[in-house]
């Protein structure tokens, strides 16, 4: 079954759209563009290992496949600053309360989770073939399980029901005109706008790395995609190198 937007196909229940897009890239059947929509998912990907639940029909589930050999792999942060700004596009065109982007991966409204981003790439040797853009937005779920961060769903601040799948041929919208301007070699211009939108910044967070807990400031994130902090010092982090613990 197919949405308005005929590169969107939809599936009833899946283990994972990020693992069924990268089967398909792994048969050669993928077209750059596709994106792949699920009602269910029964083992959704996060970063760091966790596990992205989401009520059957509920919520946006989706993932793009797209060919990336006009990046060279030095490159591998600039989809996502473009992809996070997409779904910040999506999200602020229907909430006015302030929404932004936690570094590396996260929509956050106000100091909630929304929505977060998994990119999972295909590289052999120095050339980068592809990228499977997994997007998870909280659409229509009221009730969530607990988590160290708590989430928040649109229509938990809207009071709306909304059309999950229009809803996400519209985000899948956002996306592609984001991973277009990327394209085109606005980067630059865009991560301006991305730590312009960065979810703490200036302001004293609290962090771990390994089991050592600190305090430091953030400052924005580099062209390269470390978090720049400044304390007694300033401090480069790479994704993963540190977890964020919250505000102080």
């Amino acid at each position: 079954m197919l949405l308005g937007i005929d590169k969107i196909v939809i599936l009833e229940t899946v283990d994972s759209t990020n693992n069924y897009a990268m089967a398909m890239i792994q048969k050669g059947e993928a077209i750059d563009g596709n994106a792949i929509f699920a009602r269910q998912q029964t083992n959704g990907k996060g970063r760091r290992g966790k596990e992205w639940k989401s009520n059957k029909g509920d919520n946006i589930i989706l993932s793009i496949m797209a060919q990336m050999q006009w990046l060279p792999v030095s490159k591998l942060f600039e989809p996502g600053v473009a992809v996070a700004l997409g779904c910040h596009d999506f999200v602020s065109k229907h909430v006015a309360l302030n929404t932004y982007i936690k570094w590396p991966n996260d929509i956050f409204i106000n100091d909630s989770k929304a929505g977060g981003i998994l990119i999972e790439n295909v590289i052999k040797g120095t050339l980068w073939q592809w990228s499977v853009i997994g997007v998870g937005i909280n659409i229509n779920q009221v009730i969530f399980e607990d988590y160290n961060i708590s989430p928040i769903s649109l229509k938990q601040i809207t009071g709306n029901d909304y059309n999950v799948l229009q809803m996400a041929e519209e985000l899948y919208t956002f996306v592609l005109k984001r991973l277009n301007d990327l394209k085109a070699g606005f980067f630059s211009k865009m991560l301006e706008e991305y730590n312009e939108k960065l979810y703490a910044k200036g302001r004293q967070t609290k962090f771990r790395k390994q089991n050592i807990v600190f305090e430091t400031e953030i400052i924005g994130i580099s062209p390269s995609g470390q978090l720049i902090t400044r304390d007694s010092l300033e401090r480069r982090f790479n994704f993963d190198e540190v977890e964020f613990l919250g505000i102080v």
